[in-house]
C-alpha cells in the first residue's frame, strides 16, 4: 500500500506506520528528491544550504514528529525555520514568502487528536505531484545525505512567521470588517492563536470558542465537522455570523445569524459572484468537485458562471485549477482555494473574504447565500462490493433509468471509495424523500450487482 494518501502521509501517531522512525526518514527522503531540482543545485553551487518552514498543529504528537522531521532535514544539510503551531495554509504561504526549497506541516487536519499526518509542499507553497510523492516513497530506502562538519543544516525559531501570515490576509481584503459581530470556532486547533487575531485587526467585534487547545481537544465536538456549538453560539450572543475552522485551518464553514449552516457550496457561490463582479474572477469560471451540490451549478448558471468539474479532493480541483489559470475553486466540505492569495485551502482567507462581502453589501449572509437553492443530497454507502465494477451494464442501465425519472430536478453520482471496498451513491432532487427513495433503490442494485 503506497505510503502517501490524497493528503500526505496520515495515520496513527506512534502506530504502525506513523513514528518518528518514518518521520526521520521521510525527512532525509524529502531531502534527496526536492534537493535535485536546478533552483537547490544552484544554491549548493553559490554556498548556500537549502532551506525549509517545518509548521505544526497543537497535537501533542506533533512534538515529536516535528523533532524528528527537523532532524532528519537538518542531519541532510537542510537549515529549518520552525514556525510553531499555525495553520497549514500559513505554512504553504510561508514557505513561498521566504522563498524556502520547500515546507513539511504535521498536521492530520479534521482527524481525532490520536492520528497524525505529514504533508510536504515543493518551492512556492504548492502541493506535490503524485509522481514526485513516489520518488520520495521509494527514496526512504536510498542512502541519504549525510553532510558534516559545517555543512549540516541549522534549526532556528521562524520568530515573524504569524506576523507575516496575518499581515498578508489582511492584504488581500477587499473591504474591511467593520460592524460585523463574529462568532469564531478555532477547533482547539492551529487557528487557535491567529485567527481572533486577524479578523479584529480587519475590524470585525469577535467572539471566540474552540480555542484552548491542550493537545488532546482538537476537533473534539467542535470545529467545521461539529457545527452545533458555533450555531448555539451565534443564537446566544447576537451574532451575524459564525466561522469554523478545522483542525489545522485549510477549512471553513459557516453559519448564519440564525445558526443554518452555510456549506462550502454556499460560499464558493458568494464569493465567485463577488469577484465576477469586480472582473477579478478568471474566465468567469468556479471550480468544484463532482460532489458539489445542483444548486450551485443552477446558480452559478443564473450568474453566467461556468463551473469546471473535478474528481473529489481538493487536490485535484488545484490541479485543475492551475491548468486552465482559474481563480476560484473547492469543495462543499469547506476547502475554498483562491489563488490570486493562497496556494492551497485557507479557511482564514476564505472567513475573511466572506464576511467581508457582508459588510461590503451591507447584507446579512442568509441574504447573500440565498443566490444558491441548496437541492436535498442523500448519500448512501454500499458496503462490501467490489468497486472496480461500477461499470457494470446493469447497474448504469438502473442509474440511467433513476436519471430519467428525475429529469432536470436532480442528478444522480455512482462514486468508488479509493480504499475500501464499497460504492457511495449520491442522489439529489428538489424533494428529499423522492431523493431518498431512489438512492435507496439503487443502493440496492449496487449491492445484488457488486457483491463480493
Amino acid at each position: 500500500m503506497p505510503l502517501f494518501g490524497t493528503d500526505g502521509v496520515r495515520g496513527l501517531a506512534n502506530g504502525p506506520v506513523l513514528t518518528a522512525d518514518l518521520a526521520l526518514s521521510l525527512a532525509q527522503a524529502t531531502a534527496v528528491v526536492l534537493g535535485q531540482g536546478r533552483s537547490a543545485e544552484a544554491r549548493r553551487a553559490a554556498g548556500r544550504r537549502l532551506t525549509a518552514v517545518v509548521a505544526r498543529d497543537p497535537r501533542v504528537s506533533g512534538h515529536f514528529l516535528s523533532a524528528a522531521v527537523e532532524a532528519g532535514l537538518a542531519s541532510s544539510g537542510v537549515d529549518v525555520l520552525d514556525a510553531g503551531v499555525l495553520p497549514t495554509p500559513a505554512a504553504a504561504f510561508l514557505v513561498a514568502d521566504r522563498d524556502a526549497d520547500f515546507g513539511v506541516m504535521i498536521s492530520a487536519s479534521h482527524n481525532p487528536a490520536a492520528d497524525n499526518g505529514i504533508k510536504i509542499f515543493a518551492r512556492g507553497g504548492v502541493k506535490l505531484p503524485d509522481v514526485v510523492e513516489a520518488r520520495i516513497e521509494a527514496a526512504i530506502e536510498a542512502p541519504k545525505l549525510q553532510p558534516t562538519g559545517a555543512a549540516v543544516g541549522r534549526i532556528s525559531r521562524f520568530a515573524d512567521a504569524e506576523d507575516r501570515y496575518v499581515v498578508h490576509l489582511l492584504g488581500s481584503l477587499p473591504h474591511s470588517l467593520d460592524g460585523i459581530h463574529v462568532v469564531l470556532d478555532c477547533a482547539h486547533g492551529a487557528a487557535a492563536g491567529v485567527s481572533p487575531e486577524t479578523f479584529r485587526d480587519a475590524g470585525a467585534r469577535v467572539t471566540v470558542i474552540g480555542a484552548d487547545p491542550d493537545g488532546l481537544n482538537i476537533n473534539d465536538g467542535v470545529g467545521s465537522t461539529h457545527l452545533g456549538q458555533l450555531a448555539e453560539a451565534v443564537i446566544a450572543h447576537g451574532a451575524d455570523v459564525g466561522i469554523a475552522h478545522d483542525g489545522d485551518a485549510d477549512r471553513c464553514l459557516a453559519v448564519d445569524a440564525t445558526g443554518q449552516v452555510v456549506d462550502g457550496d454556499q460560499i464558493m457561490a458568494i464569493l465567485a459572484i463577488a469577484l465576477k463582479e469586480r472582473g477579478a474572477l478568471a474566465d468567469d469560471t468556479l471550480v468544484a468537485t463532482v460532489m458539489s451540490n445542483l444548486g450551485l451549478h443552477r446558480a452559478m448558471a443564473d450568474h453566467g458562471i461556468r463551473v469546471e468539474q473535478t474528481g473529489v479532493g481538493d487536490r485535484y480541483v488545484l490541479e485543475r485549477m492551475n491548468e486552465g489559470g482559474f481563480s476560484l475553486g473547492g469543495e462543499q466540505s469547506g476547502h475554498v482555494i483562491m489563488s490570486e492569495f493562497a496556494t492551497t485551502g485557507d479557511g482564514l482567507l476564505t472567513g475573511l473574504h466572506l464576511v467581508s462581502e457582508m459588510a461590503r453589501q451591507k447584507k446579512s449572509l442568509a441574504e447573500l447565500a440565498s443566490v444558491m437553492t441548496v437541492y436535498p443530497q442523500v448519500l448512501v454507502n454500499v458496503k462490501d462490493v467490489d468497486r472496480t465494477r461500477v461499470a457494470d451494464p446493469g447497474l448504469s442501465e438502473a442509474v440511467l433509468a433513476a436519471e430519467a425519472e428525475l429529469g432536470s430536478s436532480g442528478r444522480v453520482l455512482l462514486r468508488a471509495s479509493g480504499t475500501e471496498p464499497l460504492v457511495r451513491v449520491m442522489v439529489e432532487a428538489a424533494d428529499v424523500d423522492v431523493a431518498q427513495q431512489i438512492a435507496d433503490r439503487l443502493a440496492a442494485v449496487v449491492s445484488e450487482r457488486l457483491a463480493l
